[in-house]
């Protein structure tokens, strides 16, 4: 039940479209069985004793050339009606997912896959296409067809309207004992073997840089290809399964055994003197007219419990509240930055990270270090209102980051990602998505202090080059646009999440002094490995097991001689190899 109110949920935006279109159905439905009732007409007329009335011959052409017509103009018009419906409720559905994707709370992400999501948001909307664009005809001549013949048939002879419609029966019979619950269960593990193909799919594509830096064959791709084995032994059971009654409901409703039975029953009935001759032929005629749309309503069906499981992993995603939103929004007064004795947990369970104190005074740039795993990322997030502390409180201007809208906190908190996606558009879009009302002088002009501004003036058509198409970017150049964007904001606090790890050391350079020529304006956090781009830093925070393990500025903390000291060293090994933070991070629970 909850499928089906979740379907037409999806669909009720667009009733008055599909009734539409479900009429000119019938209407077209109607107009295709005339043909069939004028061949049988002029079959009686040619049969009957005595010279054929050429009058009524030719009527009976012009009515079936007329039905043929209105079969093919009301057909066309029910498919453009009902192509527009899915085109409409595909467009929307899509824009409804897009905006609850952008309201559901960040956390809800780190438990999804980019694969299962592009599941839903592709192919489950796709999944909707049959049945908005096809099932609803395929359906209605299901019934109207067999409906208006059989009033016909009945007319002519009634115990041979019951010999055409054995085959009816036993296909539909077959065809029952097809949706049995465990085939439903096997359709459901199915759908979501389908689903861990396409997360693998996508992790190996992303990853194909590793795969064919390593190889290692199977071992590479070994997900990827487990998924796979495991789809097709799932739907080849599912298939096995049904395979003989499937074929057996297939047999019956062929064309070739229908007329077979029709053919037995009706001259055992001209033997017996009880159905004249000529009144043969139109169960002929007819009969497949009774059972071709009954074997096109079985694959019908088979959409439609397609549809109801994609509307059921479409619901889901509607369905995950939004990001809670205050309740009496307020504005902060200023940019000081306070974490007042905050701990959080992503499951409830493990602490990742435990009773932060920190004060950020407006302007400063504080570095945020650490092993992988330490906890750095998630207090970028922290600031940046993705997640909620479990206990304590993050501020801004004297205000808890949950309380400041986020269309007002992101005026005032800029991000740079290390894992940086730009848009499948323009360059100079991709730069101005931080400002609607940039002009093109301010976005070459943030690109400029950026870095990034000779290799953008370099592509085919400038700023207007499209990221995918035209415009092929590194990793590094990737970043830098990323930067650019975060500039042109200028936004009084300015987070960096490993902002220039695929620059090199010139660009990064520059990239640096241009974030850093914001003087004492710009509040920076940065979140970095590699300690010589953090040495100017008026604070460093070392974090370690999720505490602040040293607290100082960098000189101070290298002559302290702890942490900090450790993975200075480290890096600036005389093998000339940059040894990552984590290398020389501390056991779990040690202190430095």
């Amino acid at each position: 039940m909850a499928e089906q109110t979740r379907l037409w949920q999806l669909l009720r935006p667009h009733r008055y479209q599909l009734a539409g279109a479900l009429f000119l159905q019938v209407v077209s439905a109607v107009g295709g069985l005339v043909p069939y009732l004028a061949v049988v007409e002029l079959g009686r007329e040619l049969l009957a004793p005595g010279p054929p009335d050429r009058r009524r011959i030719w009527l009976v052409v012009a009515v079936a050339a007329a039905g043929l017509l209105v079969r093919l103009v009301a057909g066309a018009l029910a498919s453009a009606v009902a192509h527009t419906a899915d085109s409409s409720m595909q467009l929307s559905l899509r824009r409804i997912l897009a905006r609850q994707l952008t309201e559901v709370p960040m956390s809800w992400f780190s438990r999804q896959s980019s694969g299962g999501l592009n599941q839903v948001v592709q192919n489950d909307v796709n999944d909707l296409h049959t049945l908005v664009a096809h099932t609803p005809g395929e359906l209605t001549s299901a019934v109207v067809v067999p409906v208006l013949s059989l009033v016909y048939l009945a007319t002519i002879d009634w115990r041979m309207t019951l010999v055409a419609l054995v085959p009816v029966l036993v296909g539909l019979v077959l065809r029952r004992a097809l949706s049995t619950e465990r085939r439903k269960r096997d359709e459901l593990e199915v759908d979501a073997a389908m689903g861990r193909i396409a997360v693998a799919a996508v992790e190996f594509v992303e990853g194909i840089a590793v795969v064919k830096t390593f190889g290692g064959g199977g071992r590479a791709h070994g997900r990827f290809v487990a998924a796979a084995d495991d789809f097709a032994q799932l739907f080849l059971r599912w298939v096995g399964r049904a395979a003989w009654l499937a074929s057996l409901a297939t047999l019956v409703l062929s064309p070739m055994f229908v007329l077979l039975v029709v053919l037995v029953g009706g001259t055992a009935m001209i033997g017996s003197g009880t159905l004249a001759p000529a009144d043969l032929l139109p169960f002929l005629l007819l009969s497949l007219a009774l059972t071709a749309p009954v074997a096109a309503l079985a694959h019908g069906l088979d959409n439609v419990n397609a549809a109801r499981r994609a509307a059921v992993r479409i619901g889901a995603i509607l369905a995950v509240p939004p990001a809670p939103r205050p309740a009496t929004p307020r504005i902060p007064d200023g940019h000081l930055i306070e974490l007042r004795n905050v701990s959080f947990s992503y499951d409830g369970k493990r602490t990742v990270l435990s009773d932060l104190d920190v004060v950020i005074p407006p302007g400063s740039k504080v570095a945020v270090v650490g092993a992988s795993g330490a906890g750095k990322s998630t207090v970028a997030q922290l600031l940046l209102g993705f997640l909620t502390p479990t206990t304590g409180s993050v501020l801004l201007g004297g205000v808890e980051v949950r309380d400041i809208e986020p269309s007002v906190l992101y005026r005032h908190v800029a991000f740079v990602p290390q894992d940086v996606r730009l848009l499948r558009t323009t360059v100079a879009d991709n730069i101005a998505l931080a400002s609607s009302t940039a002009s093109p002088e301010e976005v070459v002009r943030a690109a400029r202090e950026a870095g990034i501004d000779a290799h953008l003036d370099s592509l085919p058509r400038g700023y207007e080059s499209v990221v995918g198409e035209d415009a092929g970017l590194s990793g590094g150049e990737a970043q830098r646009v990323s930067v650019a964007r975060a500039l042109l904001l200028d936004a009084p606090v300015l987070v960096l999440d490993e902002a220039t790890a695929f620059a090199d050391p010139a660009t990064e350079a520059k990239t640096r002094a241009a974030i850093d020529r914001a003087d004492n304006r710009r509040t920076r956090v940065v979140i970095a490995h590699r300690l010589e781009t953090i040495r100017d830093a008026d604070l460093v925070l070392v974090m370690a097991d999720g505490r602040i393990a040293e607290r100082g500025t960098f000189d101070g903390l290298l002559a302290a001689d702890g942490l900090l000291a450790a993975m200075w060293r480290a890096q600036q090994a005389p093998t000339g190899v940059t040894v990552a933070a984590e290398a020389v991070a501390p056991p779990r629970g040690a202190t430095w």
